[in-house]
C-alpha cells in the first residue's frame, strides 16, 4: 500500500462510514482494484478496515463530545452513589447510557461468534456486497413509506435500543452499512430521521472502539513499519472525512430523506454484479 492509496482509501472509509452507503463495500471495491486484498490472507484486509475505523470512532466522539459529556456525567451520576435512581426516573441522558450498552450487546456476542466467517473470504466477495446493497436498499425504501417520524432522542425506549442494537448485527454482512442497517431500524421504530442518525452514530461507539483495538492488537504481529504507518495516515484522513460525513448527514436528513442513499445503493449493486458476472471484477 503506498501513501497515496492510504489517503485514497481513508477518505473512502471516512465518507462512507455515516452515510448508509456501506464503507466496508466502498472499502473492498478499492481494496480490489489496488489489488491490495490477498485472498491467502482475507483476515489481513478485515484487520485494515476495523483499525481504519478508529478515525472515524474519533470523528463520532468530536462532533458528539458535549452530547457524549453529558451522558457519562448523567450516567454515572444517576446510578452510583447516594443520588441513585431507578431507570424510570433517570434523565434522558443517563438513560441513553443504558441504551448504548443494551443496543451494543447484540453485535458484540454475534461478533465474537462469526468472527472466523467476518474474517474470512466471504465477506470480501463482490457478490455478497452487491446484493446486500440491493437488499437494505429496498428494505430502507419500506421503512421511508412507513415510518411516522415522530419519535426523539427523548422518546427513545429501551426496547427501541435494544432492535436497533440487534439490526446492527446485519452490518456484520458486507455492504448492509452499519449506519444503514441501524437508521432503518430507527425509522421503522418511528423515529425521526435526524433523531435516527444520531442514535446509530452514538451506538456505533462501543462497536468501532472494541473491533479497532482488537484488530490493531492483532495486526501488530503480522504489519511492518511502513504498513503501520500507511493505517496511521488512512486512520487520520478517515477522522477529517468521517467528520465531514457526520455533519452532512445530520444536515442532511432535517429536510430530506435517505432516497438518494437507497438510489446510490441500487445503482452500485447493480453495477457491481454486471462487473462481476461479464468482467470478472
Amino acid at each position: 500500500m503506498t501513501i497515496i492509496e492510504a489517503i485514497i482509501l481513508g477518505i473512502v472509509q471516512g465518507l462512507t462510514e455515516f452515510i448508509p452507503i456501506s464503507s466496508t463495500a466502498h472499502l473492498t471495491i478499492f481494496g480490489k482494484l489496488f489489488g491490495l486484498i490477498n485472498p491467502n490472507n482475507p483476515e489481513q484486509w478485515t484487520a485494515f478496515i476495523a483499525v481504519v475505523q478508529l478515525g472515524t470512532l474519533a470523528a463520532v466522539l468530536v462532533y458528539f463530545r458535549k452530547d457524549i459529556f453529558e451522558i457519562v456525567k448523567s450516567f454515572f451520576s444517576e446510578n452510583i452513589g447516594s443520588k441513585r435512581k431507578n431507570l424510570k426516573a433517570q434523565s434522558t441522558t443517563a438513560k441513553l447510557g443504558w441504551f448504548i450498552i443494551a443496543g451494543s450487546l447484540p453485535i458484540a456476542t454475534l461478533g465474537l461468534i462469526l468472527k472466523k466467517i467476518i474474517e474470512g473470504n466471504l465477506t470480501k466477495d463482490i457478490t455478497v456486497i452487491a446484493i446486500s446493497l440491493i437488499s437494505l436498499a429496498i428494505v430502507l425504501a419500506i421503512a421511508e413509506r412507513i415510518a411516522h417520524f415522530t419519535k426523539e432522542i427523548k422518546d427513545i425506549s429501551l426496547w427501541d435500543a435494544i432492535l436497533v442494537g440487534l439490526a446492527q448485527c446485519l452490518a456484520l454482512i458486507p455492504g448492509s452499512s452499519r449506519s444503514g442497517t441501524t437508521i432503518t431500524a430507527g425509522l421503522f421504530l418511528g423515529m425521526k430521521r435526524e433523531t435516527a442518525a444520531r442514535f446509530s452514530f452514538l451506538l456505533s461507539i462501543p462497536a468501532i472502539f472494541a473491533s479497532g483495538l482488537y484488530e490493531f492488537y492483532k495486526s501488530l504481529d503480522y504489519i511492518t513499519a511502513a504498513e503501520l504507518f500507511n493505517i496511521i495516515i488512512a486512520t487520520f484522513v478517515s477522522g477529517i472525512s468521517g467528520y465531514i460525513a457526520i455533519a452532512f448527514l445530520i444536515n442532511f436528513l432535517r429536510k430530506n430523506s435517505t432516497f438518494l442513499f437507497i438510489y446510490y445503493r441500487i445503482g452500485l449493486g447493480i453495477l457491481l454484479l454486471v462487473l462481476v458476472n461479464y468482467f470478472g471484477f
